[in-house]
């Protein structure tokens, strides 16, 4: 049976595998978190680039048309390949309301629609939206009827979602294989995952059936391993197992990363707490407003702060576990940093501030 040490490497080489194109990395990954915050660059970039050989910041959206892309909620906001998308219809699309139905004719008309040519034609009327501001209700109608699956985001112009009739989906899935097939999809993503933090997840999957009931099955029939150590069992599909150590190098994560996603995951396999705390008053902040833990092998060791410009990058580094081997983290810290300058499209002639914490 496998140890802490060996399950913990296996997480490490399964999630962070050797980089290859980005189309190949997505249908790999089959998930990637979005968030908009941009400090130093947005999650999905951040986690794209540990995956995908030269990704650049920005390169998902340059791409995003050309690829077989869905933008949804698997467990969280983010892109998805087209086939796992399929997964999560049928949603809603009966049962419209007056504003909905004038929304989906007029897309249906246009084709891709910015949000400002359905304000032109049906007006400015606002609304509050989920984070306590003002947000106009044309645009709020998009967002409602995309996640009912009748439209897609197409593409973006300066971040701002274009919006188009969305592809029909596979009706021919049972909604019992939709089911298991959701489960499977979001154990590989966050494999090995603690058991009670999977069935939390897969609870909202509920309008297909019972997926209590469904794990329940699927480790007994063996398409879901389960294992317990330290008195926490753990989840992942048949056959994931890789068993590789995990290559010597630093790795600056993002907080959404499927590596770092689970918080219960993370503690009990590098013993301390992380929190993401953009959304944390500054005086209670412990880490940073967006502190990125800093993997050295297969152990997350400590966090970094980067702020940057097109004049450089100031970095700051804390650690809860000193580096055994000072002289090789150093170097290949180093690495990491001039790898991060090529991610953000620095200059040559940007400079790096280094700080200890």
């Amino acid at each position: 049976m496998p140890t802490l040490n060996q399950l913990r490497a296996d997480a490490v080489s399964q999630c962070l595998f050797q980089p290859t194109t980005l189309a190949a990395a997505i249908e790999r990954m089959e998930f990637i978190q979005a968030d908009p915050i941009r400090s130093p660059a947005r999650a999905q970039d951040l986690i794209l680039r540990h995956r995908v050989n030269g990704y650049s910041a920005g390169q998902l959206d340059r791409s995003y048309a050309e690829l077989e892309l869905e933008e949804d909620v698997l467990y969280a906001y983010g892109f998805l390949p087209r086939r796992i998308w399929h997964l999560l219809q049928p949603r809603q699309p009966s049962g419209l309301g007056m504003l909905e139905k004038k929304v989906l004719e007029a897309v249906q008309h246009l084709g891709q629609t910015h949000p400002r040519e359905l304000q032109a034609r049906l007006g400015k009327r606002r609304v509050i939206n989920d984070w306590g501001g003002f947000s106009s209700a044309t645009t709020r109608t998009l967002e409602r009827l995309r996640h009912r699956g009748l439209l897609r985001i197409a593409k973006r112009e300066n971040g701002i979602r274009i919006y188009e009739p969305a592809h029909s989906f596979d009706a021919a899935l049972t909604p019992d294989d939709r089911l298991r097939k959701l489960i499977l999809a979001v154990a590989g993503v966050l494999a090995p995952s603690p058991e009670r933090s999977l069935r939390a997840v897969v609870a909202r999957y509920r309008r297909w059936g019972n997926p209590r009931e469904a794990v329940d099955e699927m480790i007994i029939k063996g398409s879901l391993q389960r294992m317990v150590i330290d008195g926490i069992a753990y989840l992942w599909p048949a056959g994931q197992s890789v068993h590789d150590n995990a290559p010597r190098r630093v790795r600056f994560l993002a907080p959404f990363d499927p590596l770092v996603w689970d918080r219960t995951r993370f503690e009990h396999f590098w013993g301390w707490p992380y929190r993401f705390e953009a959304y944390t008053p500054v005086a209670n902040r412990v880490r940073g407003y967006y502190a990125l833990p800093m993997l050295w092998g297969d152990r997350v060791i400590g966090w970094t702060n980067i702020k940057a410009d097109a004049k450089g990058m100031n970095i700051e580094i804390g650690f809860v576990t000193k580096p055994a081997a000072q002289r090789a983290f150093r170097s290949e810290l180093g690495q990491e940093i001039e790898s991060f300058k090529t991610f953000l499209n620095l200059p040559p002639s940007a400079s790096t501030t280094l700080t200890w914490t």
